[in-house]
């Protein structure tokens, strides 16, 4: 079956019924966006071998889809459609691997090899296929890691390290910490990787505070330090995070001041955007930042794109840290870049075995495994899903435990009774924060609105964001007397940031709750670093109504009690890492919805993202 309405926005109507690219198009391979790119490049240089047009359309959908090449070899067996539908993508006229790469070797539009010309919109190396742009981010990203990972250390007196490390990692209980400490800054490059509650921003702040007693016992200037991350909200927790972790720190009085009185930015603004050019920075590697010590969080979310253009500002002799999780969810651009930086480090959690001869790289990257956020049936949960382990996954949500349940239901078509469970969550949490806001008490509201948060995998469909905030408004009208009388900004109703706001401080991601104020008026309270700010609704342009949220916005977010809303077992965004991000977002109880092909099919299908960087990092055997 593929794609026959006439109308379709996703076909390609001036496409010949009998071409390649036609079929490719109507069984929901490529996109017309795909079809157009590989056609107009083969326009202006005279190609017309349809076999060399499919390659070129699928290289260009690549990074649509997440992945940063295309493999010609693999392709027929991993490649799925956008089409809803029971296409048989197999059976589709592939090419020929063999022949495949031959004809794209002889065309005008390929260069072949890591040392073909340089004035060619593709890339061929072996049997995978780049745009030259992803083909040049990939070699750049590997390059400068590589290249600051074998750096000459900096100067370091480990007699003030010793007595930093002592200090402000006692005990056993904190032996990862100390090591990813101690290689943040004995080294230009470190990898902090850990899921969540593993103490990663505590890490990150005694870091810095160790940095700035190298500089006291050196009699220098203290480090300039950057904090950023890839997202508004992400900067600014980062920020209150490490600024909460001064105020407890054993630090001399000058450097909790300088550490409580930090701040961060995105990496946009970092980096600082070019007048004119949405894809270039003012700090490249002709500019360079003038930062002594650059840390990022939520490393996961960072694009290939985005890296490349990190890693060519920081100064050679900068420190660069980078702090994230590699089992959540990638960027929703081409890349998984953490994960594959990462690389086999998280099997034999950083160290090399004992017949392998040191690696520079595997140097810099520092694991952190203990858990101090939840343990557990809840840690168990993460770790059945993290090891791609269904009978382990099912039977714990099985297990009756009071931290986990499950609703094995079709949620795209069950019923309010067969979901009472989240409803009744759901309505409850909804009735508190209405209680707390129509008393106007927003710190109330803010704190009654993070105990409990429906999830998502789909932004739009049955069991997306779009259809459940409105289903969990009519409960909360039938449920809730005067829910919702007093308008579009009612009393109690949360609210999502969707758009960063830098004059008001508000990012895209960030969380308010409409409150009453005396006078009749309304105002939005949003959570300033555990204090309590007001906006008039009128100054928030970019907004909507959050009881339900995707997996991907909650992204290093917390909450009490997680409901996630699993799809059909057959959607393209049901993985392994989106499931893992889901549950790891609960503090105290999760509970799934879901049918168990549904629960199965996540945990067995891992985002598997076509990339280079890993070979290029670890070698070709990683």
């Amino acid at each position: 079956m593929t794609l026959t309405d006439p109308f379709d926005s996703a076909l390609v109507l001036a496409l010949a019924d009998d071409g390649v690219l036609g079929e490719f198009n109507r069984a929901g391979v490529l996109a017309p966006a795909d079809v157009h790119v590989a056609r107009r490049l083969g326009r202006l240089a005279a190609e017309g071998d349809e076999q060399v047009a499919l390659a070129a359309a699928l290289a260009v959908r690549a990074p649509r889809v997440g992945h940063v090449h295309v493999d010609l070899a693999t392709v027929r067996r991993t490649a799925d459609t956008d089409a809803d539908s029971d296409v048989d993508v197999d059976a589709l006229a592939w090419p020929e691997p063999e022949t495949w790469v031959e004809r794209l070797a002889a065309s005008p539009l390929v260069s072949v090899g890591e040392d073909g010309p340089d004035d060619r919109p593709l890339r061929l190396v072996g049997t995978t296929l780049y745009l030259d742009r992803y083909w040049r981010d990939e070699g750049a990203v590997a390059a400068d890691l590589l290249a600051r990972s074998a750096a000459a250390p900096p100067a370091v007196d480990e007699v003030v390290l010793g007595a930093g490390l002592d200090r402000l990692f006692p005990g056993e209980g904190a032996a990862d910490q100390r090591q990813a400490a101690a290689t943040a800054v004995r080294r230009r490059l470190a990898v902090v990787a850990g899921g969540p509650g593993t103490g990663k921003t505590t890490t990150v702040a005694r870091v810095i505070a160790l940095l700035e007693e190298q500089a006291a016992a050196a009699g220098a200037r203290p480090p300039l330090v950057a904090l950023a991350a890839p997202t508004g909200k992400a900067a600014a927790r980062m920020a209150e995070a490490v600024r909460a972790e001064a105020e407890r720190m054993d630090v001399a009085a000058p450097i909790r001041a300088r550490l409580t009185g930090v701040d961060a930015s995105t990496l946009h603004r970092l980096l600082v955007r070019h007048p004119g050019n949405t894809s270039r920075f003012r700090h490249d590697r002709r500019n360079r930042l003038p930062h002594d010590v650059v840390v990022v969080d939520e490393t996961s979310m960072v694009s290939l794109g985005m890296m490349a253009c990190l890693t060519q500002a920081v100064r050679p002799d900068a420190r660069l840290v980078l702090v994230g999780d590699p089992e959540q969810l990638a960027s929703v651009e081409a890349g998984a870049v953490l994960g594959d930086i990462v690389g086999p480090a998280a099997a034999t959690a950083g160290e090399a075995a004992a017949d392998e001869a040191p690696s520079p790289f595997r140097a810099s990257v520092a694991l952190l495994r203990a858990n101090y956020r939840f343990g557990g049936v809840l840690a168990d949960l993460a770790g059945a899903i993290r090891a791609g382990d269904g009978d382990g996954t099912v039977a714990l949500l099985r297990s009756g435990a009071p931290e986990v349940r499950w609703l094995p239901v079709d949620v795209a078509s069950c019923g309010d009774g067969e979901l009472a469970a989240v409803k009744a969550e759901a309505v409850a949490t909804g009735a508190e924060v209405l209680e707390a806001a129509r008393a106007g008490d927003g710190s109330g509201a803010l704190q009654a609105l993070g105990r409990f948060r429906l999830l998502c995998a789909h932004r739009r469909g049955p069991a997306g964001v779009a259809t459940w905030n409105p289903r969990v408004e009519e409960w909360l009208g039938a449920e809730v007397d005067g829910f919702g009388s007093d308008g579009a900004w009612y009393a109690g109703r949360p609210v999502i940031v969707t758009a960063n706001d830098y004059s008001l401080r508000l990012y895209n991601g960030d969380t308010g709750v409409v409150v009453a104020r005396p006078g009749g008026w309304a105002g939005v309270a949003f959570d300033r670093g555990g204090a309590v700010g007001l906006v008039s609704p009128s100054r928030l342009a970019a907004v909507d109504t959050v009881f339900a949220m995707t997996v991907h916005k909650a992204q290093g977010s917390e909450f009490d009690e997680v409901a996630i809303l699993l799809p059909e077992p057959g959607s393209r965004v049901l993985t392994r890492e989106l499931l893992y991000t889901g549950v790891t977002r609960a503090r105290q109880r999760v509970l799934v919805a879901g049918t168990e092909e549904s629960v199965r099919a996540a945990v067995e299908r891992p985002i598997a993202r076509a990339s280079g960087l890993t070979a290029r990092l670890w070698g070709a055997g990683a």
